[in-house]
This record gives C-alpha cells, structure tokens and sequence, in this order.
C-alpha cells in the first residue's frame, strides 16, 4: 500500500516538472508579449480550469478560512513575481534568480519546523542538496559582487513565494481545487490593478495564444501537484521538492532552444537527483 508520505515524494516532483515546462512555455510567449498580458491570460486560463474541474468532480466549497488563505497565497505570490521581475530587469539574473529560488525553498521549511518539528537526518541532508542544486541550476555564469537592491528583490520574491507555499498548504486542508481558484482570483485582480494603474492594454499575437493556454495549464496542474504534496504530507518535503522547478525548465530549453548547459547546471542537475532519492528513502 503506498503511504501518504510516499505521494509526497510523486506528486513534489510531478509539480516540479509541471511548474518548470510551465516557465518555459511562459517565457517562450514573453519573447513576443508584454510580461503582464501573458500573466493576465495564462491566469484567465488557469482560473476557467480550476472552476471547470471544481464542478466536475462536485468539490464542495471549502470553509471560509480556506478561500480566505488561498486567496492570500495569491496575492504573496503575484508580489513575489512583481519582485523577482522588478529584480531580473534591474539587477542580474544569475543573482536574483538562485537567490529568491534558494529563499522560496527556505521559508515554508522554517515554518514547518516550527509547526510539524525537525525532519529525519537523511531528509534533511536531501533539503541541502535540493538547495544547491536550486542554486546551481538558476545561477548563470555572471560574476561580481552582490548590491543591496538585489538582495532586497531577492529576499522579497523569495518570501512572496515562500508564503504562496504555506498559504496554499492551509488553505488545502479541505478541499484543493477552489482555494487554489481563490488563488488565481486575486491574483488577478491585482494583476488586473496594475494593468489599470500603468493605463496597459492587453495584447497578445494569435500565435502565441496556444502557448500562453499551455502555460496557463502547466502553471495550474503544478499548483494542484503541490497541494496534494502538501496534504498527503509534510510541508517542507513538498516545497523543497516542488522548488526543483528550475531542472525541468533548463533541461527543456536545453532539449528544445538547444540551449548548452554549463557545468554548473549539469552540477545542479546531479545534486536534484540526489536530493530526490535522499528525501524519499
């Protein structure tokens, strides 16, 4: 009989390698689209999903607490994106990105310890690894020092994305499919808000509409992946493994862009493996 804490191990994964094509569709379409128009409709597309398979599978509407936490994990989540962007066109990406990646990873496992206690030895070495290979794996080759408004961004995107984690890990107690719709409605209503404020119209090219839908898709199973992860079992065992994200996008990119992997990521890619078998031993 395979144990909650065994689909942990499935589904933290399974969110990873989702959430990461989900990435990689996303920025495929940004190439050609304004940031924002290609969250607004990949949102649009995730939320009519949620709603859509919400009805059909008669999941009953959750307590009020539920929707409230979800709908909170959305807006931490849509202010870590604003920060991480804010931070990858005003700093450097080989800084900001493993720096709020190792960040995102780190708040939802000192929350756990607090609240579910330290986890076993060999678990806990599978987390260094899956930090190093985050690191390793989102980290490009720049060099130089490290100035105070990309640490700030950083800490900022990672703790944005850190709370998304713990909010939709209390928000799915119940149910999981309408605190994550709870999610995406908020977020894009602050979405929605900025678009407004900065006087923005949406746009986007008929030929990049199918992907920002597959991205929208992706995006919202590795939400669903990560819920479930969180619900069948400790929270720091899911974010950690969920935030191995980084693996699938550069091994897509390497596969389908040709893009070439440094020794670095390769690193990475050796370190995620090895996190993954430790955590589930």
């Amino acid at each position: 009989m395979i144990t909650p804490e065994a689909l942990t191990v499935v589904f933290g994964p399974g969110s990873a390698v989702t959430w990461g094509a989900g990435d990689f569709s996303g920025g495929v379409a940004t190439k050609r689209n304004p940031v924002l128009s290609v969250l607004f409709i990949s949102q649009v597309i995730g939320l009519g999903l949620l709603v859509g398979l919400a009805f059909f599978r008669a999941e009953p509407l959750p307590a009020r607490a539920g929707l409230t936490a979800g709908a909170l994990a959305g807006l931490f989540g849509t202010l870590g994106l604003a920060c991480l962007y804010r931070g990858l066109a005003s700093g450097r990406m080989g800084v900001v990105a493993p720096l709020s990646a190792v960040v995102t990873a780190l708040v939802p496992v000192v929350f756990a310890f607090f609240l579910e206690g330290a986890p076993g030895v060999l678990t806990f070495a599978g987390f260094g690894a899956a930090l190093v290979a985050v690191w390793c794996l989102a980290a490009s080759q720049e060099a130089g020092g490290i100035h105070r408004r990309e640490v700030l961004l950083s800490l900022a995107a990672g703790g944005g994305f850190g709370l998304f984690f713990i909010g939709i890990d209390q928000a799915s107690r119940e149910s999981i499919l309408w605190p994550l719709a709870a999610a995406r409605c908020a977020s894009l209503t602050m979405i929605g808000a900025i678009l407004t404020v900065r006087r923005r119209q949406l746009c986007a090219s008929g030929s990049q509409l199918a992907v920002m839908a597959l991205a929208g898709a992706l995006d919202t199973a590795g939400n669903a992946f990560f819920a479930l992860a969180a619900q069948m079992g400790r929270l720091d065992v899911a974010a950690v493994l969920s935030s191995l994200y980084p693996l699938s996008t550069v091994l897509l990119a390497r596969t389908v862009l040709r893009e070439r992997l440094h020794r670095r990521q390769w690193a990475g890619v050796a370190a995620a493996l090895a996190a993954i078998v430790m955590i589930a031993a």
